[in-house]
């Protein structure tokens, strides 16, 4: 199967009349410059630096610890690399709870040092006026709802969200709230496939699923998980699109033989 590679840079605009027209939206998460210029060159639409970074790159049990200024980091190299693709910055669990004012001014800065083109942020009505103030200021912004990972000591776990009809009945208003107050997408994590699409004809921005079914807006993985790099992690919704932990391993294993045994470098690769 072939795939369209937009020649220009993907909008929030267009995002939604992408929903409007029925094309689903591809999405995956990005930490560095190297494989963001491969996820570009492929034609992805929105790239996710995700705070699971605070797990892939940092090696933390859960995303709770990183910080502003380390999603600013990375996310740097990744919109240095992204010609096409939309990039979407997590902020950080501790970066938007406390007030409005601290969630505006660090959505201000985690845009403008990291040149970003939005923002995401989990939950819903609880924190409703930070978003509608980020929008009022001008910061494009994507919801997060079901399954949220900075709220996993609250939740006790990364279960599945929404199974009862009060979580569910929540979700719903919270999205419908999310929508009305201006989030131009919204990631839908780890709920029944049947919610998920109730959500999504109830909406007016495009949804993105994570382990929601497949009636959602478009779709968004962990780039190291869909590639098999992350190899002991392989949960229900998760395709394995690649098995480049082995491959890496293989590679590596043969370099160090090469090593060994001083057939590398070669005389054609010695000056």
């Amino acid at each position: 199967m072939s795939v369209h590679i937009q020649n220009t840079r993907m909008t929030t605009t267009r995002l939604r009349k992408m929903k409007e027209q029925g094309e689903k939206i591809a999405m995956l998460t990005s930490y560095d410059f190297t494989l963001t210029r491969l996820l570009d060159e492929a034609g992805i639409e929105m790239i996710l630096v995700g705070d699971s970074a605070s797990n892939i790159v940092c090696g933390n049990k859960y995303t709770l610890p990183i910080t502003v200024d380390e999603m600013i980091f990375l996310t740097r190299g990744v919109v240095r690399a992204a010609e096409h693709a939309l990039v979407v910055i997590d902020m950080p669990f501790g970066s938007y709870q406390v007030s409005e004012e601290q969630a505006v001014t660090n959505a201000l800065k985690m845009i403008k040092e990291s040149g970003a083109d939005a923002v995401k942020l989990e939950g819903g009505e609880e924190i409703l006026p930070a978003i509608r103030h980020m929008v009022k200021a001008g910061v494009p912004v994507m919801g997060h709802l079901g399954l949220t990972p900075q709220s996993v000591n609250q939740l006790g776990g990364y279960g599945l969200r929404a199974k009862d009809d009060a979580e569910a009945t929540k979700l719903l208003h919270d999205a419908k709230l999310l929508d009305e107050a201006g989030c131009f997408a919204i990631v839908l994590e780890k709920i029944p496939s049947v919610l998920a699409k109730q959500v999504t004809d109830s909406v007016s921005c495009p949804t993105i699923g994570i382990g929601a079914g497949n009636q959602t807006d478009g779709q968004v993985l962990v780039l190291h998980d869909m590639l098999g790099l992350n190899e002991g992690f392989k949960p229900k919704f998760l395709r394995q699109f690649a098995q480049l932990g082995e491959t890496v391993k293989g590679a590596v294993g043969e370099y160090i033989s090469a090593v060994k045994d001083q057939s590398f470098p070669s005389d054609q690769e010695s000056y």
